[in-house]
């Protein structure tokens, strides 16, 4: 009978491209959902490399997500991180911001909470060589890079200076590639001429990746205009290499003869590699999922959890098909989740149909009326890749207030290579390691090559 009195409860772990359109599916339906998120925000993660370049503001990239779906009367947002899963007794234990613990009851559970940065099992590099999976990463990005300058005008030598405008990003997938593109812009253009000391040209950009080539999986072909174009900007390409040491002053680089290099800079981006975050590993020993070697949870073709249909993972932490993670692959699986909780809400006896994704394709934005697109058949590069890329993102952006800014934003970037939102922030006092790396006495040494 008790199901009659109240309406049944979702519960939404993560408010990302998943969680959130799985939300927007159950808006009509007699359903209390929550979302909990650890961030309070809805961020469009594909632009975050443009925050931290200094195009757009963190405003224009993220949302309140009480903002977003303040007209879903039957969702409420809840400000903590999922900790655990009691499968049995259907309970999300969450952690508040200051600790205190919540237990949120669920008949139906949305897992959708993403991926997070891997070091492949190097946690240490973390401290000298940030990611770039949240707005915190991309603000502190954008504070080495035009930090960097700063520190360079400043060298009290020309192997220091050097240091300070060389940098270095680990993982030639599109964040790499588009960082990288970005680095290139700023010391070619938007710096050229504001200081006394240096030549930002001459910065040296540093692009390291595994493979035989940046973006493998938009093919031979693309990979290719990207190569090149890559190169025409003057960044540095060390494909088939590994990196196997990062410290303040720079990184050590192994390659496929063996030979290990170390290379100075006082700027390395890791670029490279994710895994699931701690709440997928809960999940997994709760309801016996097994789990990639990623971390993800492996699913059903309906996205449920073997053994628990009440329970769907979304987004780039489920395993289906070798699904890439991808914005695109998230806001289908979210869609197709909140769906299929709305058909079961309403009675609909029917077995919903396998999840299907609907490739809409890949882009990469490399610089200024440059950007590559796979689209099934279609491959495009240069000036008409870059005017689809305008499109894709403008149509995905969340909030007219963004679309707006973003578009007056590029346009300024664009017409006259003026970056608005280079504003950064420093330690008041110099605890960062770059800072106090930047303070000891002596260059550091590079280590023997065998």
């Amino acid at each position: 009978m008790q199901d009659h009195v109240r309406p049944r409860r979702v519960v939404i772990l993560g408010g990302g491209f998943a969680g959130l359109f799985a939300a927007r599916a159950l808006r009509t339906s007699p359903v209390a959902v929550t979302v909990v998120d650890r961030r309070a925000h809805h961020l469009f993660q594909p632009l975050l490399y443009q925050c931290a370049s200094g195009i757009l503001s963190e405003g224009q990239i993220a949302q309140p997500l009480r903002g977003v779906l303040r007209r879903h009367h039957n969702v409420r947002c809840v400000l903590a991180e999922a900790t655990d899963v009691d499968a049995g007794a259907r309970l999300v234990h969450a952690r508040r911001p200051e600790g205190g613990i919540l237990q949120l009851p669920y008949d139906e559970l949305i897992v959708a909470v993403g991926m997070r940065q891997s070091y492949f099992g190097h946690d240490e590099f973390a401290a000298h060589a940030p990611g770039m999976k949240t707005l915190a990463d991309a603000l502190d990005i954008r504070r080495r890079i035009y930090r960097a300058f700063e520190m360079a005008e400043t060298a009290a030598n020309h192997r220091e200076r050097q240091q300070w405008l060389t940098f270095a990003l680990v993982g030639g997938g599109p964040t790499g590639v588009e960082l990288a593109g970005q680095i290139r812009e700023i010391a070619g253009h938007t710096l050229d001429r504001e200081f006394h000391r240096i030549d930002s040209a001459k910065a040296r950009v540093l692009l390291f990746e595994g493979s035989d080539a940046v973006l493998g999986a938009f093919g031979p072909a693309l990979a290719h205009r990207a190569t090149r174009t890559l190169q025409g900007l003057g960044v540095e390409l060390h494909l088939g290499t590994r990196v196997t040491d990062v410290d303040a002053r720079g990184l050590t680089v192994r390659d496929h003869d063996g030979r290990t290099t170390w290379y100075g800079a006082r700027t390395v981006l890791w670029t490279a590699g994710v895994e699931a975050p701690p709440i997928a590993a809960a999940l997994a020993r709760a309801t016996g999922a097994e789990q990639d070697r990623a971390g993800r949870i492996l699913v059903e073709p309906d996205l449920t959890v073997p053994g628990h249909p009440e329970i769907r993972v979304t987004g780039d932490v489920m395993s289906l098909n070798r699904l890439p993670g991808l914005a695109e692959v998230a806001m289908q699986s979210g869609a197709y989740a909140g769906r299929s909780v709305r058909h079961a809400v309403e009675g609909r006896t029917k077995a919903p149909k396998a999840f299907r994704y609907v490739d809409l394709g890949s882009a990469a934005y490399i610089a200024r009326g440059r950007a590559v697109v796979k689209a099934g058949p279609l491959h495009l590069s240069g000036f008409t890749g870059w005017l689809v890329w305008l499109f894709i993102h403008l149509a995905f952006l969340t909030g007219f207030r963004s679309r707006l800014g973003a578009v007056l934003s590029w346009s300024v970037a664009f017409a006259t290579s003026s970056r608005r939102e280079r504003a950064f922030t420093l330690p008041d006092t110099a605890t960062d390691t770059d800072t106090s790396a930047a303070r000891a006495p002596g260059p550091k040494a590079p280590p023997p090559s065998p």
